[in-house]
């Protein structure tokens, strides 16, 4: 392929890979023109999705890599259940078991029984070997119908799938056989790309469910990069949501390092990313270093700064605190002399230098705050702390983050507080911190931040808990509501056991919970 540069470029090619016999007979059709025209057929497209690549081509371990063998565990509890379909249909009259032609089809599934077709699934020294029925298959598959029906079908008996793991083939198998979806984080997404190559929607779509609901800052680098791959838009935005509101965190996972050079730069110009400049700028390094050991480099400055490219300029240096840059990139040595020079006189002088960095901060992500409590009111003998704990647990109808609360200060003057802020569900401790705060004797809220915002989902209760330490009277909030409406985010609110100085629902402490959507 020819780019519009000129250029030559690899393809990397998915979806279904036509046997040379195959090619040969399309090549010999189409020559004899529309003869068989008045076929009933369906029109079929083998090449579904091409990828541009400038390395060789991927195979799918190469793609979706595990850092442990967890595949072989489920290829082995597959072939433990044809084991028990063989013995099922030992009985000569095994038909007459079952009740429905499900659970008659679901016999078939991994057996040799009146198996017409096998596959040979993965790379070359780690395949198996697996049944196949071809009416079963091409019903539960455009493709398969293809292969097995279409005007290009080739009567073979044995069919090699070096792209695609074993287990995620079971994993399909399964659906098409038994209608049921087994999924685990360590095969999903060689499961998802099985599920397009072979167009099986409903378990690609019960897949990318899976991922959205097992999305964490940990893994949302690389699914980022894969929901891109599989061109799933509605993933695409949960990833952003993710590295948005926690990209520290996502900027500093492992997963981060493992991502294409075009993600990359997605993340590096995004304009809401939520963090310190000098963490981008240290997570680029790493990714780079990692990219160095990929295309079997030394891991120095020149190369480092080689593999960054233009994303280089897409960290925005010139926003950082001066202590950072002069104590962190400015001595990194991936910055020419030159351009340590100009950042520096960017900070100090008056008439600053042109640069190629951008020179404008990054907006971020604005706070919301849900506040739960109608009035606020003080009394002579209320609010006192004494180190006991105030807490409400709460739930969303959609996926937020925990930023922080807001809380009351004194009620008698100007005053500081020391105060520890806690995040549970269901026990385990999500995020805490502890800071202090100074509030200056209004009945405003003043906010206390976690370290990291808190992912919290849908549907679930959480505890939210704070332990006060400061001037003994305070304000205190009433008239609380069980339910309060934030934008397109709905908190319901429930009283807490945790809670040991009277704070709940209708009054007390905790009036604001501070979170990003």
């Amino acid at each position: 392929m020819v780019d519009a540069k000129g250029r030559n470029m690899k393809c990397l090619t998915f979806f279904l890979m036509l046997p040379e016999s195959v090619k040969s007979k399309s090549s010999k059709s189409s020559k004899k023109g529309n003869a068989s025209g008045s076929s009933k057929l369906p029109p079929v497209c083998y090449e579904i999705i091409t990828l541009r690549s400038k390395k060789k081509k991927k195979m799918a371990a190469d793609i979706f890599p595990t850092k442990k063998p967890a595949s072989t565990t489920t290829v082995q509890q597959y072939q433990q259940q044809n084991l028990n379909n063989n013995n099922t249909i030992q009985n000569c009259n095994w038909q007459g078991l079952y009740s429905t032609i499900r659970e008659r089809n679901s016999v078939m599934f991994n057996n040799e029984l009146m198996a017409d077709v096998h596959f040979v699934v993965g790379q070359p020294g780690r395949t198996q070997r697996l049944p196949g029925h071809r009416y079963v298959l091409a019903v539960g598959s455009s493709v398969f119908h293809a292969m097995f029906y279409g005007e290009l079908a080739e009567n073979t008996d044995e069919i090699h799938i070096p792209d695609v793991e074993p287990a995620a083939f079971l994993a399909m198998l399964k659906y098409i056989y038994c209608d049921e979806i087994d999924l685990s984080a360590d095969t999903v997404l060689a499961t998802l790309y099985a599920a397009k190559k072979y167009i099986v929607p409903h378990l690609a779509r019960a897949c990318v469910n899976f991922l959205e609901t097992s999305l964490s800052a940990k893994n949302a680098c690389v699914l980022l990069s894969q929901s891109c791959l599989f061109e799933e838009p509605e993933l695409t935005q949960r990833c952003w949501e993710v590295i948005d509101a926690q990209a520290e965190l996502a900027l500093r996972s492992e997963g981060f390092c493992d991502i294409d050079a075009q993600t990359l730069e997605s993340i590096l110009q995004r304009e809401t990313l939520n963090a310190k400049e000098i963490v981008v700028f240290e997570a680029a390094l790493s990714w780079a270093e990692a990219e160095c050991q990929r295309q079997e480099l030394t891991s120095s400055t020149d190369n480092k700064r080689k593999v960054l490219g233009k994303a280089m300029y897409l960290i925005r240096i010139p926003t950082m605190a001066l202590d950072d840059f002069a104590n962190g990139a400015a001595q990194s040595g991936v910055l020419t002399l030159t351009e340590t020079n100009d950042i520096f006189l960017w900070y100090t002088a008056a008439k600053k230098p042109d640069l190629e960095f951008v020179s404008q901060p990054r907006k971020g992500l604005t706070p919301q705050r849900c506040h739960r409590f109608q009035s606020c009111a003080y009394r002579s003998n209320q609010w006192r702390y004494r180190g006991r704990c105030d807490s409400i647990q709460f739930a969303v109808d959609k996926r937020v983050f925990i930023a922080g609360f807001g809380l009351y200060g004194s009620s008698c003057g100007s005053a500081e507080y020391s105060a520890k802020i806690e995040l549970k569900r269901q026990g385990v401790l999500l995020g805490q911190n502890l800071s202090k705060y100074f509030s200056d004797g209004s009945s405003n809220t003043f906010p206390v931040w976690f370290e990291y915002p808190v992912q919290i989902e849908p549907d679930t209760f959480y505890t939210a808990s704070v332990v006060l330490d400061g001037n003994e009277l305070s304000y205190f909030g009433q008239e609380g509501m069980t339910e309060v409406q934030c934008g397109k985010v709905t908190f319901q609110f429930q009283c807490s056991s945790d809670s040991t100085n009277g704070t709940g629902v209708q009054g007390g402490q905790i009036p604001e919970l501070i979170f990003y959507a």
